[in-house]
């Protein structure tokens, strides 16, 4: 403390008062840790006016300007009793806009005396609502009277105007029932009166009061008895020299019993010094920037600057005495009339914006309550409030672009394909900056291969893709701008045209603009994004560098996407190979397929279906489904499917095929499973054998249109099964559809399988009606899958329409079981090709049935049976009660036997056994003569297989 009052008194003689005031308000806030403070002094009208200020901000001291003298503050209150006063806490009463924060901060004043009076007062709010202790006033209180000591020391033109000289004051009562005015010594010195000389009557002070002031003093006095309020007046008075000293007087009346005014009790002094002040003031206010106006309580003009005169239009003349609201620049704004009477009311200091209407300029208006009336400041902010919009449009738009920066990244870090990476381009990146055309390529080899644009004419695209790009040279800006790894901007045709005299690469005729922007990631630049506008565009420095950084983002995006591109075609490419590229054409059954990935994902799925033709008008039907995504389940998928092929060429019955797949499946891992229905469909009775291990039943839909799903035994997964596993026998009438399907058609995180299942049924006997199964497929996929939404799941489906065997092509016999049983089946084959016009397969086909009856009746036991089948092709089938079956062996060149099956073989295109119900058949299958043969009642046709 001692410290501080040490450099204070360093202080060189020569400063100005404000920096006075600043050292007084520095070591005081520091020593008492104060939050801000501030140096009023006493001004004209009563007011106690800021003259210095330290750490409070513009919005408090606006409403602290001007601070009333008679009012409950601290300041006033320490400028009237010469005494340091302390406030914890905001009256009840004070209407302060600053409430919120005096009322969480004490407040102190400490007052600057001289003389008998004080000129002014130093207050600080404190930040913790606490009293300063003993020592801490006495600090306080050296810093005001060093303060003090330092303003009475400096010459006159450094003071701000204020009378620091001792002023007396004099002390006056007056009966206004009697006349009577008592003065004391003081007052006598006031108005210049000789003790000797004065008469206690009204009448010797108006003698002394100048005649063109008297009657305005006489209408406050008759004011104050009438109203019961303070009696304020300034006139002049003759002094002893004949010349007049204006003088101000102040009192209060005194009411008697019945409560009228008795006695005016005041004081008066010699005010010479304040009308120096306030005509310095004035000459002030009348050539200050802003507008200056003070109107009385009834809102008339009483003073008005130059500034105030050129705002609102009237000459200075026109303006004192008039009604503030009658003027036509403020006659058009009610609100602000509103807000100021309101203010006035309130005894609270405001501010806000207005707009003139005649000149549209922005003037802040700043309302301060002062004894009388109030006065108003009005501001050009017109230029500071553009700037401020300007800049609050320049942040507005920085957050947009932060904002689509950000969104774009989100959607560049979720974009999987080139295709997602050119559509997040172009909804994030061309709208913020107005841009018409969007233009990606990437570079393979020496060209510039297009992958994706937006806004460009397909003329211009098919050019481009019809020589498989563009050419790779620094003579056109794409090219220049991939060479270079520099990006490239063109603010109109013309810029582009100074920079490529040659013409090569000339601009596409329906673009203005362009940036081209080098894709670089990892070093490496590979390509490069045009970015186009319809109309001369210049970019600003900050929206290319922005551009620039976008580029980056998108380069990275691009590079990882064309990644999983070529990741994407390796796995659809295995997919395709996986399945069947095409169904066969069989006369059995018409069928039809479909296969639709996972959405947009690299890795394959488990999903298969197969069409496998057998013997004797036999067909087997596969669908399966193992279970996850990735090379480990395809690769179990192409196992399985051909395992199952293998198995059913050896026409093993259903249930024996799914245990050997079950043993399959097991051996792959304790992880695989996977799902399988296999239907064996026989065309010569209708029969069909369906097997299900895991999988959903399958849907049978009859000719007439009725649909349902037949109750199909099921059994495990393949994998957890333990056979033997249980088949069911369906009789199928010809044409009806047979449909097998997986799960991931019929069942999504929106619907369980049995909802799917059931629209399934709803939707093909509808879509049965078209006779192309193809048309079938696609009803199904679309109303299963509607607007072609990517599947959680991989989805397979197989439509086949069934066939049956007319009689006319099929025909059977039962053979003895002696010796005489191959002449018989000879002459029966005869017989039966004659009528199906197949004549030159009798030879052939006799020694086949010779030597299979021949076979049968050496090596296995009866009854002996012979069927002949065509559809198709020719099957000579021989059955016999025994279990064991043939085989082929070498025969040496001494054997007498063995060489029957060897013949079989080189006569017929095909040959086979298989387990029946009673024992074995053994058949053999020749093509048919083009054109030759029974036909069927209905012709058959193939179907198709292919990816949707």
């Amino acid at each position: 403390m001692i410290r501080r009052l040490d450099v204070l008194d360093t202080a060189d003689d020569g400063i100005t008062e404000t920096e006075v005031f600043r050292l007084a308000l520095q070591h005081s806030m520091a020593e008492l840790g104060c939050v801000g403070g501030a140096v009023y002094l006493r001004g004209p009208m009563s007011a106690l006016r800021l003259v210095s200020s330290a750490g409070l901000p513009a919005s408090l001291t606006r409403a602290w300007e001007i601070v009333d003298q008679n009012g409950p503050t601290a300041t006033a209150c320490a400028v009237r009793s010469c005494e340091p006063v302390w406030r914890g806490a905001v009256p009840a009463d004070l209407v302060e806009s600053a409430a919120p924060l005096l009322s969480r901060s004490g407040w102190f004043s400490v007052p600057l005396v001289d003389g008998p009076r004080a000129i002014g007062a130093i207050t600080c709010l404190s930040g913790d609502n606490r009293e300063p202790t003993p020592e801490q006033w006495t600090f306080l209180t050296t810093v005001a009277d060093w303060t003090m000591g330092r303003l009475k020391g400096m010459p006159a033109p450094a003071r701000l105007g204020t009378d620091l000289d001792f002023t007396p004051v004099g002390s006056w009562e007056w009966d206004v029932r009697t006349g009577e005015l008592l003065w004391d010594a003081a007052a006598m010195s006031v108005y210049h009166t000789d003790p000797a000389d004065f008469v206690p009557r009204v009448e010797s002070w108006m003698k002394a009061v100048h005649p063109d002031d008297l009657p305005s003093t006489l209408a406050a006095a008759d004011r104050s008895i009438r109203t019961h309020t303070p009696f304020e007046a300034e006139y002049r008075v003759q002094g002893g020299d004949g010349s007049y000293t204006w003088t101000r007087a102040s009192g209060h009346v005194v009411l008697d019993d019945q409560g009228q005014v008795a006695r005016i009790v005041g004081k008066g002094w010699a005010s010479d010094a304040s009308r120096s002040t306030r005509h310095t003031l004035s000459r002030a206010l009348q050539y200050m920037s802003d507008a200056f106006l003070s109107v009385d309580d009834d809102w008339r003009i009483t003073f008005a600057n130059l500034e105030a005169e050129r705002v609102l239009g009237v000459p200075d003349e026109q303006l004192v005495g008039r009604d503030l609201w009658g003027l036509p620049a403020l006659r058009s704004m009610p609100d602000v009339a509103e807000r100021c009477r309101r203010g006035a009311e309130e005894s609270v200091a405001l501010g806000f914006d207005v707009t003139m209407a005649d000149t549209g300029l922005c003037y802040h208006l700043r309302l301060v309550p002062v004894p009388g009336g109030v006065t108003l400041y009005l501001t050009d902010v017109t230029e500071s409030r553009r700037r401020e919009t300007e800049q609050v449009e320049a942040i507005r738009s920085a957050a947009e672009r932060a904002s689509r920066t950000v969104e774009l990244t989100s959607q560049l870090a979720a974009a999987t394909t080139s295709h997602d990476v050119v559509s997040a381009i172009a909804h994030r990146v061309l709208p913020p900056f107005d841009a018409g055309g969007l233009l990606v390529l990437v570079r393979e080899g020496d060209k510039l291969v297009h992958i994706g644009s937006v806004a460009y004419p397909d003329t211009f695209l098919r050019q481009m893709d019809g020589t498989q790009g563009m050419e790779l040279s620094a003579a056109d800006p794409v090219g220049r701008a991939v060479l270079t790894g520099e990006p490239l901007f063109y603010s109109s045709r013309e810029e582009w045209a100074s920079a490529f005299p040659e013409g090569a690469g000339r601009p596409p005729t329906t673009k203005e603009a362009w940036a081209f922007l080098p894709l670089t990631a990892s070093g490496h630049t590979f390509g490069v994004c045009v970015i186009a506008f319809d109309t001369p565009r210049r970019l600003s420095s900050e929206e290319r560098t922005l551009l620039i950084t976008i580029s980056a983002l998108v380069a990275h995006a691009l590079e990882r996407a064309r990644l999983y591109d070529a990741e994407l075609t390796r796995s659809q490419e295995l997919q395709r190979a996986l399945l069947p590229p095409r169904l066969p054409v069989l006369p059995e059954v018409t069928a039809a397929a479909r296969y639709l990935p996972a959405g947009q994902t690299a890795d394959v799925g488990g999903d298969w279906y197969d069409l496998i033709p057998l013997s004797a008008g036999q067909v087997a039907l596969v669908i399966g489904d193992v279970m996850g995504h990735g090379l480990p389940e395809a690769a179990t998928m192409g196992r399985v499917r051909t395992a199952l092929h293998t198995l059913a060429a050896l026409e093993l019955p259903p249930d024996e095929i799914m245990g050997h797949l079950n043993d399959i499946v097991g051996g792959l891992g304790e992880h695989s499973y996977a799902t399988c229905l296999y239907a064996l469909y026989d065309s010569t009775d209708g029969s069909c054998t369906v097997v299900r291990a895991g999988h959903p039943p399958p849907l049978v839909v009859l000719p007439d249109g009725s649909a349902h799903f037949p109750d199909v035994a099921s059994n495990p997964p393949l994998g957890a099964a333990f056979p033997p596993f249980e088949t069911t026998e369906l009789k199928l009438s010809a044409d009806s559809l047979l449909v097998l399907y997986t799960d991931g058609l019929v069942e999504s995180r929106h619907r369980e399988i049995d909802q799917g299942m059931a629209q399934l049924a709803e939707l093909l006997p509808r879509a049965a009606l078209r006779t192309d199964l193809e048309d079938v497929c696609d009803a199904v996929t679309v109303g299963l899958l509607p607007g072609g939404q990517p599947t959680a799941d991989d989805a397979a489906l197989l439509i086949a329409r069934v066939h049956g065997v007319a009689d006319r092509q099929m025909a059977s016999w039962a053979l003895p079981e002696g010796p005489e049983a191959a002449g018989e089946a000879r002459r029966h084959v005869r017989e039966q090709l004659a009528q199906w016009d197949l004549d030159d397969l009798v030879m052939t086909t006799e020694l086949l049935a010779s030597e299979l009856v021949g076979n049968v009746i050496r090596h296995a036991r009866g009854p002996i049976g012979l069927r002949l089948l065509c559809s198709g092709t020719l099957v000579c089938e021989v059955s016999d009660a025994s279990l064991t079956m043939p085989r082929i062996r070498r025969a040496s060149d001494t054997d007498e036997g063995g060489r029957g099956l060897q013949l079989v073989n080189a006569l017929c295109e095909r040959w086979g056994s298989r387990y029946t119900t009673e024992g074995k058949a053994i058949w053999t299958e020749q093509p048919l003569p083009e054109g030759e043969g029974p036909g069927p009642d209905t012709e058959p046709g193939g179907g198709t297989g292919r990816p949707s």
